[in-house]
């Protein structure tokens, strides 16, 4: 999976956890700077399973 689709794909499926548009997803992970870690952290993110992933998406924007 690129790193593009991989972005996607944590975008699509976090609007989906949070009930929030994935237009409002995007902007949050841009302002956050989770949209840029998740691409240098890739190699080590992409291979967790979904709901980790959702976990750690809520960890990083609480802190």
């Amino acid at each position: 999976m690129s790193t593009i689709s991989f972005k996607t794909y944590c975008i699509e499926n976090y609007a989906e956890y949070s009930n929030l548009k994935s237009s409002e997803v995007y902007e949050i992970f841009v302002s956050s700077g989770l949209l840029n870690h998740i691409e240098e952290q890739y190699e080590d993110l992409h291979g967790m399973g979904k709901e980790y992933l959702m976990d750690y998406f809520d960890s990083w924007l609480k802190d």
